[in-house]
Order: structure tokens, then C-alpha cells, then sequence
């Protein structure tokens, strides 16, 4: 038996009110266990970003090498680059 737009309607709206109701009362009971977790993935992503901006940062000064043991050639070329 086919649906008329209202039921389905009605039967979204219940789903809805269920899910939402739920989550009303599963929330204040899992605050404690979520709060660590979230804690943890915080820090992990400032141990990531941390880790990424050293890593850029060697790479900088790997650069600021080669540069000077070519004895600026490499920095003369990006200037005339730059300037052409």
C-alpha cells in the first residue's frame, strides 16, 4: 500500500522527534567517555601540526644550504626570475 506525501510526512517527522529525543538522553550519559576521546584527537592533531610545521622548517633550512654552497647562483637565478 502506497503512502500518500502527508504519511511519509508524518512518519519523517516521528522518526525525527525519535532520533532527536535520543540524543537528548544519550548525550549527558556518554559526555565522560566523549570528552577523553576528544581531548586525545585534539592533542594529536596540534602533535601533527607541530610535527608538519618542524618538518617544513627543516626543509627551509635544507634550502638555505644548498643555496649557500652554491655560492648563490641559486639565488641570483629566482631574482631574475622574479624580475623578468
Amino acid at each position: 500500500m502506497d503512502k500518500t506525501g502527508f504519511e511519509r510526512e508524518i512518519g519523517f517527522g516521528l522518526t525525527g522527534l525519535a532520533l532527536g529525543g535520543g540524543t537528548v538522553v544519550v548525550l549527558p550519559l556518554a559526555a565522560p567517555i566523549l570528552r577523553p576521546l576528544a581531548k586525545t584527537a585534539i592533542k594529536g592533531g596540534i602533535l601533527a601540526y607541530q610535527g608538519a610545521a618542524g618538518l617544513f622548517e627543516g626543509v627551509g633550512d635544507l634550502v638555505a644550504e644548498a643555496v649557500a654552497d652554491s655560492g648563490g647562483v641559486a639565488t641570483q637565478a629566482r631574482e631574475g626570475a622574479t624580475h623578468a
